[in-house]
């Protein structure tokens, strides 16, 4: 099972006279993470360390701390505690001691590894999207079906005859939510997967 985060979560810890500051959030897209790690990165702290993972696409960046000693023991804590979809930032406010480099894999890693423990969580869904045209004649009922059917609505354009949708549906479901809007319409939407 693969899960992300509820929402934004935050731990502190001092280490040898440094204080470390690790605060993860769940992100859909990588432009979501990067604005995340853009707001929480404090300007007077010594080191704003980071990572993040959506799928099989990943990024860490050390911030100037030794090479690997940072944002790729905050990606290994991401994927060992079994995430998705989440950013993490660790902030660092350097207090005269040096850690060294294996002090600074745990010191990054560990409350990493702590804030994500603490978070509450939610199983992650995977979807897929469907993408129907909708006449004007069963947009109320559409519309008010749709919640039923756990189908996030992404994008609705309007034309003359009525809307195109394309709608996020649990992958276990589409088979169902297809036949579902078919039936309700008598036919008349015929709802297509919709290829990335």
């Amino acid at each position: 099972m693969v899960e992300t985060l509820v929402g934004r979560a935050d731990f502190e810890k001092e280490i040898k006279k440094s204080r470390f500051l690790a605060m993860a959030l769940p992100i859909e897209t990588e432009e979501a993470a990067m604005a995340f790690i853009r707001d929480v990165s404090h300007p007077d702290a010594t080191h704003n360390c980071w990572a993040w993972k959506i799928g099989s696409r990943y990024r860490s960046d050390d911030a100037g701390e030794p090479g690997g000693t940072a944002g790729r023991p905050i990606l290994q804590v991401i994927e060992a505690q079994g995430l998705d979809k989440v950013a993490v930032v660790v902030t660092r406010w350097f207090g005269g001691v040096k850690l060294g480099a294996g002090g600074l894999l745990r010191a990054y890693g560990g409350t990493a590894a702590e804030c994500l423990r603490l978070a509450e969580r939610v199983e992650v869904i995977e979807r897929t999207r469907l993408a129907f045209h909708c006449p004007f004649s069963d947009l109320a009922l559409v519309g008010s079906r749709l919640p039923a059917l756990d189908a996030v609505v992404e994008s609705e354009e309007f034309d003359a005859t009525g809307a195109a949708y394309i709608v996020a549906v649990p992958a276990q479901q589409v088979e169902d939510v297809t036949h579902r809007l078919a039936d309700m319409t008598s036919g008349r939407i015929m709802a297509t997967e919709e290829k990335d």
